[in-house]
């Protein structure tokens, strides 16, 4: 009996395969928020049903909220800013954006709540969330190690005024605080104190905002101001698709010298990954638009010099894409990273190195040169990124074998259906 554990991947040549993208799980999570803060009704049409986005669905129910769930179609009953819970504990699990919006959310409502989550999310950082909030008047406490889940909120609703959130480590503090502000007693402003981290999460936390009518002004670059409390009606709203997902097929056309087109993309998307498409431009693809999706067709690759700090999500496919280049590829603005479900700086370095090419990690930046590839049995560090990332490997190298593969269902539980479509065809 094969290891379920592990998967062995099956492909060579060029590939030439047509797919549609995935719902996106970032936008789905803002929009069932948005759905819950709403009055009356909403329907989400097309959401991704992820690991990420059924924790954020249940703890939506654990609060009170009715959240009805048939496939491609999702029936949030809003409560116009209330939460009708006096209590509740909610666990994120994984879900670093669920534990976030959460604890902005509850905020908002009469009662004590505690956010919680998986033992690497009690690993992952909320200090300054928490800071934020403090400053606004909110009483929360960590219940276990400073700085991280879980914590505690004694709520009374939010107050309005201004407040400077740091965000170097994280953009989901700004948006968790732009989403809950909808509803405070009064208008709020945000700004970040020093560095942004992820900086075009914010523009589609505004984007989706927008869409449900309630979009936040933007005073100075990253800086907004929300008028409240806002009342506004739930409606229909269909999820765009997932360029973090969409990533992988591209990435597969450039390694392969192969074409692969994905449907079901915004070409005006404010998602973050969707820079993996002048990513794979920079290193020699050919990139081209048209009807509601993008076709990107490899060549021999360049090597990539390029500040990723603004699309982490796409270094890992990045990463692995570089070691097929034809010279030495040094990626930076790395240091989220290190925050994810894994150390994905460290974890990349082994991974690649492992596969036979020559790495050098730095704090925040890793130097990639291509030397003779191996196939290896590799570690995925029960990280869904890493996962999909190094599978890539395998479309060129023989041997390549992912451990714990079925962690993908974390943000794409549909991925390895659409990628034996590129094994059968390489």
């Amino acid at each position: 009996m094969p290891n379920q554990a592990e998967r062995g991947i099956h492909g060579s040549g060029p590939v030439d395969v047509e797919f549609l993208a995935p719902p996106s799980k970032s936008v789905t999570q803002r929009a069932l928020i948005l759905s819950a803060l709403a009055s009356g009704p909403s329907v989400l049409l097309d959401p991704l049903e992820s690991d990420d986005t059924l924790a954020l669905a249940n703890a939506l129910s654990a609060l009170g909220f009715s959240v009805q769930r048939r496939p491609g179609r999702w029936e949030i009953q809003g409560r116009g800013g209330r939460i009708p819970s006096l209590g509740a504990t909610l666990n994120a699990g994984d879900a670093g954006t669920a534990a976030r919006f959460l604890t902005a959310l509850v905020c908002l409502g009469r009662g004590r709540f505690v956010v919680d989550g998986s033992p690497r999310m009690r690993q992952r950082p909320i200090q300054p969330l928490v800071d934020a909030l403090r400053e606004l008047g909110v009483q929360v406490r960590y219940l276990e190690v400073r700085g991280c889940p879980p914590v505690e909120i004694l709520a009374e609703g939010l107050k309005g005024g201004r407040v400077q959130v740091r965000g170097e480590k994280s953009s989901q503090f700004i948006s968790a605080l732009l989403l809950a502000a909808i509803k405070a007693t009064s208008p709020l402003r945000l700004e970040p104190d020093g560095s942004l981290a992820s900086f075009p999460y914010l523009k589609l936390t505004a984007q989706v905002m927008e869409a449900f009518g309630v979009g936040p002004t933007e005073k100075d670059p990253l800086a907004y101001e929300v008028s409240a409390p806002r009342e506004f009606a739930g409606r229909e709203f269909r999820i765009e698709g997932d360029y973090s997902s969409a990533g992988y097929f591209f990435a597969a056309a450039a390694i392969t010298a192969g074409r692969v087109r994905v449907g079901n993309l915004r070409e005006d998307s404010a998602q973050a990954d969707r820079g993996i498409l002048g990513a794979l431009a920079e290193m020699g693809c050919r990139v081209e638009a048209g009807d509601g999706g993008w076709t990107v067709t490899g060549s021999e690759l360049n090597p990539l010099q390029r500040d990723l700090s603004g699309m982490p999500d796409a270094a890992p496919t990045l990463a692995v894409t570089a070691i097929f280049a034809r010279g030495r590829s040094v990626l930076t603005g790395l240091s989220t990273l290190r925050l994810k479900e894994s150390d994905r700086v460290s974890a990349l370095a082994k991974e690649l190195s492992r596969l036979g090419a020559e790495v050098v990690e730095g704090p925040d930046s890793l130097e990639i040169s291509p030397k003779p590839l191996r196939g290896v049995s590799v570690e995925t560090y029960n990280d869904h990124r890493m996962v999909m990332s190094l599978a890539l490997a395998g479309l060129r190298v023989p041997g390549v074998v992912i451990r714990n593969p079925e962690c993908v269902s974390k943000s794409f539980p549909g991925f390895w259906q659409e990628f034996s479509r590129l094994e059968h065809l390489a």
